[in-house]
């Protein structure tokens, strides 16, 4: 998921124990993974036709999939969009080095996040579908009348998801590391599965746009409920049932870690304090992050995909069973300590991240690990497809048509998003295979900061306009530069500087999420201001939507209407 589900704690100096470096190729588990990347690679280029349209010669068509997708396909997309890659080796990777707070907080995360998109996504579904809206930041541009409140939205959902994008590929590294590739031979032959990988989600992902993750999200999916149930039933017994697991995961986090002289980590939140995350933290990171969450363009992106408001409800009751598996998986990380996983790359160096491929490669036979990593590694194409589509729609529409060609034609538009869409996959590969990864986690992480940020101007604004413009992008502003201030002061055993996203909260003694800070300042300064400009008789803008676009359903006869405005639009080459 987002930041929230990375981990500052997720570092190689958290390891206490002394790691060996592994064996060679395991090449009945590569055969394994190379076989389910080939099949899903053949449907991701084959879902073109998947409830086709007319022509994916426009962004509903190519960037929403037509606005048609089901209970089901919304479902699985965005099960297969929020549950990442990286959320299935980062949670239990945290719980594995820092314990409880690190990781399992994301359990709590994800209960809290649904009932919250259940008030307000449909809402949002309802006045994009009656307007056209392809972003979030269109529909703020259509609120307010504002370019600049507009921009900001979009350059923040831009920016934050450029590197959650790349941590999509830092989970196939894992997945490469721990078959035995990566790590070994000259630069290009460590980099050339990767690089494979990237051309194959790029081609895919320009040919058949939003319907390629849609389709891919089922085989996805599928792979992911059968690793994770077979684990935990298997894993515990083999490694002495749960009670020997706690007591394991106990020990370890109570030991004292020579790299900082303190506790490993946490077994159970305790009170906490200003230097020691507690009961506050792991409650501001779950809230936090549960708001944060359907910020993102791409989880916007997949809920626009939907063709209804009862879908998206729907969808908000049954996502919780992903939860119930978030949990589960949570808990390997424990097994693990308890089972005396060493994770460690090809290139001998201690990897937490590696530990749950690690757990699988060394307690299933081949085949199984090979269909564990094949769910990892599948798991990372869809979210990478889904966020750099979104991030392209972004660019195109709040960037391309509103500032540089506001008379782009929908083919145009459809184009720019195509060639936008690889150069931001493109730009993640070399931020992977350039950086450290820790930069990658870093940064995913601030993202997680800054995208928050724009809820006020987003979720407020779809119930009232009594926040002025002007006050919007005010708080907006001091949240950002709070917010990055506030993450550049932590540091971690492996960075200076941006290395965690818990901090000491001014007046309360306590350490607390970073953006939730930062999002209390927004809301202040959005209030005081919004006040001072609303009395001052300070014009806000015109609003071209009214009350009854923000229940609008399918079927709605000037939803209709509206449809067909836009079809005939983009048969004549107008913008729609």
């Amino acid at each position: 998921m987002s930041a929230h589900l990375t981990t500052p704690f997720l570092t190689a100096p958290h390891l206490t124990t002394q790691l060996v470096k592994g064996g060679g190729v395991d090449g009945v588990a590569l055969t394994v993974l190379i076989v389910l990347f080939v099949v899903v690679t053949v449907l991701g280029f084959m879902a073109s036709r998947f409830h086709k349209g007319d022509s994916l010669e426009s962004l509903d068509e190519w960037g929403l999939g037509g606005r048609t997708f089901g209970t089901w396909v919304t479902w699985f997309l965005l099960g297969g969009d929020l549950y990442t890659a990286y959320t299935f080796i980062a949670v239990p990777a945290a719980m594995f080095a820092m314990g409880s707070i690190a990781g399992f907080f994301a359990v709590p995360y994800t209960i809290i996040l649904y009932p919250i998109i259940f008030v307000f996504m449909a809402r949002l579904w309802s006045v994009s579908h009656r307007h056209g809206y392809v972003t979030p930041a269109d529909f703020v541009r259509g609120r307010y009348d504002s370019r600049g409140l507009s921009l900001a939205v979009a350059l923040t959902g831009f920016v934050a998801t450029m590197p959650y994008i790349a941590l999509q590929l830092v989970g196939i590294q894992a997945v490469l590391d721990v078959v035995g590739l990566g790590g070994k031979g000259s630069a290009f032959q460590q980099d050339l599965p990767l690089l494979v990988a990237f051309v194959v989600l790029a081609a895919y992902t320009y040919t058949s746009g939003l319907r390629a993750p849609a389709v891919i999200a089922f085989v996805k999916d599928a792979l992911i409920y059968i690793v994770i149930i077979v684990a935990v039933i298997y894993l515990p017994t083999k490694f002495g049932g749960w009670g020997h697991i706690f007591d394991a995961a106990q020990g370890k986090m109570a030991a004292t870690n020579p790299a900082t002289g303190k506790p490993t980590g946490v077994f159970t939140p305790g009170p906490g304090s200003d230097v020691k995350p507690g009961y506050f933290a792991y409650a501001t990171l779950a809230l936090g992050s549960a708001m944060a969450l359907f910020m993102y363009p791409h989880s916007i992106t997949a809920t626009l995909s939907s063709n209804s408001r009862t879908t998206i409800r729907r969808n908000a009751s049954i996502l919780p069973a992903y939860s119930f598996v978030l949990g589960l998986l949570a808990l390997l990380g424990w097994v693990a300590i308890a089972a005396g996983t060493k994770p460690v790359g090809v290139d001998g160096k201690p990897n937490p991240q590696l530990v749950i491929p690690q757990l699988f490669e060394d307690s299933f036979p081949s085949w199984f690990a090979g269909v564990a990593f094949a769910a990892v590694a599948i798991g990372a194409l869809v979210p990478a497809a889904i966020m750099s589509i979104a991030a392209a729609n972004t660019f195109t529409r709040n960037v391309y048509r509103e500032w540089i060609k506001p008379d782009a034609t929908p083919a145009q538009e459809a184009k720019v998003s195509k060639l936008a869409s690889l150069a931001v996959k493109a730009f993640a590969l070399v931020f992977v295979l350039t950086l450290d990864r820790q930069n990658a986690i870093n940064f995913q992480l601030l993202g997680g900061v800054w995208i928050l940020q724009t809820l006020p101007a987003i979720v407020f604004s779809l119930y009232t306009r009594w926040f002025h413009k002007w006050a919007l992008l005010a708080g907006w502003a001091a949240g950002m530069v709070y917010g990055t201030y506030a993450a550049y002061q932590v540091a971690s055993p492996a960075t200076k500087h941006f290395g965690g996203s818990l901090y000491n909260v001014p007046a309360l003694d306590q350490m607390g999420y970073i953006a939730m800070t930062a999002f209390v300042l927004n809301v202040v300064v959005a209030v005081v201001l919004s006040v001072v400009l609303n009395g001052a008789k300070v014009s806000n803008g015109a609003d071209e939507t009214t009350p009854g676009d923000y229940f609008a359903d399918a079927g709605d006869p000037r939803v209709e209407k509206d449809f067909e405005t836009r079809e005939a639009a983009e048969a004549e080459g107008d913008p729609a």
